[in-house]
């Protein structure tokens, strides 16, 4: 396959609220952020980087619907379980609302796993490693972890 994925583009109700999300939680940097009246943006990535990982658009007027058709949850991976748990505590002290109690297991024995949460606008994410959650408990017996919650 020719495809890959450039970008992920979410709209968000409060670009203020969401940069400080990702931006302070998560460690994205601002690679270009624009307003023109009610219209606001901001690129998300790593400096140097080819471009932008995430963009946020300030156009949303209700939070993320699980129940609708589109986006079900955007991954991220980290380096290590040990920067898993790096991120859970930061996501913690910010208040952000988990779907799982700590690191989990993608499935039932598996050696990949992570964390599983909500952003400002209730968009669930998702942060895993692909090994090093050995021994994590799978929160459900027969499903993915990462697609129900």
């Amino acid at each position: 396959m020719s495809l890959r994925t450039g970008h992920t583009g979410l709209n968000v109700t409060d670009l203020d609220r969401s940069l400080a999300f990702y931006r302070d939680v998560l460690g994205f940097s601002v690679l270009a952020e624009g307003k023109e009246g009610e219209r606001a943006y901001a690129f998300l990535g790593e400096a140097g980087a080819d471009g932008p990982v995430l963009t946020l658009w300030q156009q949303a007027r209700d939070s993320y619907d699980g129940g609708r058709a589109g986006l079900h949850h955007l991954a991220f991976t980290a380096g290590s379980v040990d920067r898993v748990r790096e991120y859970e505590t930061a996501l913690r002290a910010a208040g952000a609302e988990f779907a799982h109690e700590g690191l989990v297991a993608h499935r039932e024995g598996a050696a990949s796993g992570g964390i599983f949460f909500h952003d400002p606008d209730g968009t669930r994410l998702e942060i895993s490693v692909p090994h090093g959650a050995e021994g994590a408990p799978a929160p459900y017996a027969s499903t993915p972890t990462c697609g129900f919650f």
